[in-house]
């Protein structure tokens, strides 16, 4: 009997795991990877200022590891990968137009892979507490 129920749970772990598209156009593999993982603001920035903002606040909770600017994209696109409490975190910066800047936060746990998204929130939210500082000096 126990061997069945280990088999199960072995089974539906094969069958749920698989891997999640991330913000910068590349995979990570996840054992759930359905949900939302990730956490979207616009600003009325240009795109260097908002892509500065997310740079500090990732640097001030853990530290960027890599930068990407797609290839397919010009100069409207920048994203990176950085990690924090115990966290892999993607970054998308991209002009939506002249004046709004979209950025997108998307995190995963380092052990399992799962979505984090109380971390997205918070990193969304310093990355405009950024952008309000560097406009007030």
């Amino acid at each position: 009997m126990k061997t069945k129920i280990f088999a199960a749970v072995v089974g539906m772990a094969i069958l749920t795991a698989g891997c999640v598209k991330t913000v910068s156009d590349t995979h990570t593999p996840t054992m759930v990877p359905f949900g939302k993982d990730s956490v979207e603001g616009r600003y009325e920035r240009t795109l260097d200022q908002v892509y500065q903002a997310a740079v500090a606040v990732v640097n001030r909770n853990g530290a960027v590891i890599t930068e990407f600017i797609p290839h397919d994209t010009t100069n409207v696109v920048r994203s990176f990968k950085g990690e924090a409490d115990q966290c892999v975190i993607w970054v998308r910066v991209e002009a939506v137009d002249p004046r709004i800047t979209s950025v997108i936060v998307q995190t995963r746990t380092k052990t399992w892979h799962n979505k984090d998204l109380d971390l997205a929130h918070e990193l969304e939210k310093e990355i405009a507490l950024q952008l309000q500082t560097q406009s007030g000096s």
